[in-house]
């Protein structure tokens, strides 16, 4: 850094009568600055941007405000009542928060097998099987005759109507758990397809702000509860940077020591967790 020294002018002493004196201070100083570091700058934001991009901290700052329905606050309740029944722990919180607490006591008392278990527990209990059959008996109404239509799971075979139907079925009438989605089109055994659901920033991810609770409250046992009630297979996919989320209907999910949700480290300020470690998600 470059630096001029300037000098305080003064100006010409006036003559003075005979026996006065004067008395002289040291001069002023200023340190006026010529040239502006500018790889000095250039170096820290270099430096923090590059830090910036090592958290795991979603892109998206503004939290999402939902206004919620009469029926979206019912189906919320009744499914954190359900969860609570299944856990034992209980919260005098409502809506949707009253559920994220329920999962997160789940997420720190219990192992991540158990969790898995436990939501699958809950989902039997809010999800009757007469709801599930009803949803399964309207593809069977439309693809199959009067003498053949039974429960979907036994009688339906995979097909492209019955991928794109549970696409659009979860579309619809999932919007409350999960926040606004759309249907859009996948290459299936050579073929286009709509088949895959995109979550465009998924709430449960954004209200808990964990990985660990994403991948083993939400992810394993809803692919696990599909497969086995519907008799469809479906891999979630989330994408930790900007919180979506893809549910691929008709593809098998991989193995979880194989899934790249599970290698994934936790945000830095995960709401359960409070650090930034891997193992947050397994």
């Amino acid at each position: 850094m470059e630096a001029r020294i300037l000098w305080q002018t003064r100006s010409p002493t006036p003559s003075l009568p005979r026996g006065c004196k004067i008395k002289y201070h040291s001069p002023a100083v200023a340190a006026v600055l010529t040239r502006t570091p500018g790889s000095t700058l250039t170096e820290v934001t270099e430096k923090r941007n590059a830090s910036n991009r090592t958290d795991k901290l979603p892109v998206l700052t503004r939290k999402t405000i939902y206004n919620d329905s009469w029926f979206a606050e019912l189906a919320i309740n009744y499914l954190s009542q359900r969860f609570q029944d299944a856990t034992g722990l209980r919260n005098s919180k409502r809506g949707y928060e009253s559920l994220t607490q329920t999962a997160t006591d789940t997420w720190q008392r219990f192992s991540p097998t158990q969790q898995h278990g436990l939501v699958l527990q809950s989902l039997n209990r809010a999800i009757p099987r007469p709801i599930l059959n009803m949803a399964s008996s309207i593809v069977s109404f439309l693809v199959l005759p009067l003498c053949k239509r039974r429960f979907i799971k036994i009688v339906l075979p995979e097909s492209t109507f019955k991928r794109e139907y549970f696409a659009a079925f979860t579309t619809l009438f999932f919007a409350w758990l999960v926040g606004p989605s759309e249907v859009r089109e996948s290459e299936f055994n050579g073929k286009k397809e709509k088949n895959v659901v995109h979550i465009k920033k998924c709430r449960f991810l954004e209200e808990t702000n964990c990985a660990g609770m994403c991948t083993n409250l939400c992810k394993i046992p809803s692919q696990t509860f599909i497969m086995h009630s519907l008799g469809m297979p479906v891999d979630m996919v989330p994408n930790f940077d900007d919180m979506s989320c893809e549910m691929i209907f008709g593809q098998e999910p991989p193995a979880i020591h194989e899934d790249p949700a599970f290698k994934q480290p936790c945000y830095k300020l995960c709401k359960a967790n409070r650090k930034h470690i891997l193992k947050c998600s397994s």
